[in-house]
């Protein structure tokens, strides 16, 4: 039950609900941070031609409305019940829409989207042009899926976002703590399109009653990395999450220092709760949970489940690479233009080598961003949390924690971002008190131990020498596959 403290009369729960790159999840919370209803829905991605990726603003927004209903009943309690909404989303992908009638003027652009690779370099119209044909309109609204969902919940009452999401758009300066004025400039945009950037803990105002028959505080907005370190309670420097999901993310906790990269890593904001600004320095490697769901799509096994056994059941790969860019290849390498590939088939090449293939580039992903955040930003590692769909798996999981030479801490439910957004909500209003009670509801599935001692005086383990070959030819792999798609035209 709430207690009286936080002024709460009868028993009461948090609801948040996390928009990914495939699912959208809704959670219903208890007070200790007990899942007591939950309701996913598929993400419905659009491929209007090669390289572009689009989602249809309507039919995400039906289904974040049929996943909350969903989740409550299931949780068998009432709307009336729910004290706080947190709303956790992914990152980057972007909508305009009339901000008189709620009409978007064109379907998200996702961020794994590719049409506006040249327009890096030559400005070639692209996404650009779609928003300078949408400011025509002088009711313009531009936003990320956080910023859409709250204008539409609240009947447009609300156009705003919080900084962790402003800050993974690319067109924030983390340092300045603004939208970024050099770069509307070059774009020709005005400034009167972006959303007010507001703190992640903030009223954001209150569902329209219509949709749920009452109105339910929406307390927090965060972005869905930020959100899985929140809900891993990685609150302090040198605390690191990694996430093994559609894409493999690192995040380290940097404190109040935003850091700046050479190589690729973001600088992102965590979250700024009052006076409390938290940055985080992410690499991030696309297409490690892609990559398994496209062999399944391929029949190369039935259950994803049995991918940990089938890696298991040969000795190796068999000398098979494989380079998991369907998107190209981040840091360190940043080369959008890089294949996804095979490479060292042979006749002897079985499923089982593939799949072992495939794992083992997730993990080979995981070290090598872990090695780019321990070079660039020399703060020592105190803590390691793993999340993600695709750390189920114990094969990924056991190498993983081999090739960086560090405990990983798997948590009970793997789809943390809910939590993390549950979490921040639910602080809003009082239901937890502090970061010391979220601490003591967390909780920890399965630590994975390197089986091999971590070298003195760095953070990776003893890679063994049957590895070392494996790495060597696997990075072989990625420099080869890089440059595919330019020197194809």
């Amino acid at each position: 039950m709430a207690t009286q403290r936080n002024g709460f009369k009868k028993e009461s729960f948090i609801l948040s609900v996390d928009v990914g790159t495939t699912t959208i999840r809704c959670n219903v919370f208890d007070k200790g941070a007990k899942i007591r209803g939950t309701c996913s829905s598929k993400v419905v991605l659009l491929y209007p031609e090669p390289g572009l990726v689009e989602l249809d603003p309507e039919e995400l927004f039906n289904g974040f409305i049929a996943v909350v209903k969903g989740a409550v009943q299931d949780a068998g309690v009432k709307m009336s019940q729910i004290v706080s909404l947190g709303i956790a989303t992914q990152r980057g992908t972007f909508t305009t829409w009339d901000r008189t009638t709620g009409r978007p003027f064109h379907n998200f652009i996702s961020y794994q989207d590719l049409r506006a690779i040249d327009s890096v370099t030559s400005w070639n119209g692209s996404y650009t042009m779609k928003l300078r044909q949408a400011v025509a309109e002088d009711t313009c609204c531009f936003g990320t899926i956080d910023t859409w969902l709250l204008f539409k919940l609240t009947k447009g009452e609300v156009h705003a976002t919080d900084y962790s999401n402003a800050s993974s758009t690319g067109m924030f300066d983390p340092y300045q703590m603004c939208w970024s004025g050099p770069l509307f400039s070059m774009l020709s945009l005005p400034f009167s399109i972006l959303p007010k950037v507001e703190d992640t803990i903030h009223s954001f105002g209150s569902t329209h009653s219509s949709i749920f028959g009452v109105s339910i505080p929406i307390m927090a907005l965060i972005a869905d990395q930020q959100a899985a370190m929140y809900g891993e309670c990685c609150f302090d420097v040198g605390n690191v999450n990694i996430t093994m999901g559609t894409g493999a993310f690192v995040d380290i906790n940097t404190g109040s220092k935003p850091h700046t990269s050479a190589a690729g890593l973001y600088p992102v904001v965590g979250w700024k709760i009052g006076e409390e600004v938290v940055y985080l320095a992410e690499g991030n490697a696309a297409d490690t949970g892609t990559a398994i769901k496209w062999a399944q799509g391929l029949e190369l096994f039935s259950d994803v489940q049995e991918t940990s056994a089938m890696a298991y059941s040969v000795a190796d790969s068999d000398g098979v690479c494989f380079v998991p860019s369907f998107s190209g290849l981040q840091a360190p390498l940043n080369d959008p233009t890089a294949c996804a590939s095979f490479m060292g088939l042979t006749p002897s090449t079985n499923k089982c080598h593939l799949v072992r293939a495939i794992l083992e580039s997730v993990a080979f992903s995981v070290r090598q961003l872990y090695q780019t955040m321990l070079r660039e930003t020399c703060i020592p590692v105190t803590k390691i949390r793993v999340d993600g769909g695709v750390c189920t798996n114990d094969f990924v999981m056991q190498l993983t924690t081999d090739l960086i030479g560090q405990k990983l801490a798997r948590p009970v439910h793997h789809e943390i971002s809910c939590r993390g957004a549950a979490f921040v909500a639910g602080l809003g209003v009082g239901f937890w008190k502090d970061k010391e009670e979220l601490k003591r509801l967390h909780t920890a599935d399965q630590m994975f131990v390197p089986r091999q001692a971590a070298q003195s005086g760095t953070e990776l383990g003893v890679v063994s020498a049957e590895y070392e070959a494996v790495l060597r030819s696997w990075e072989k792999a990625l420099q080869r596959s890089m440059g595919w798609y330019s020197s194809r035209a």
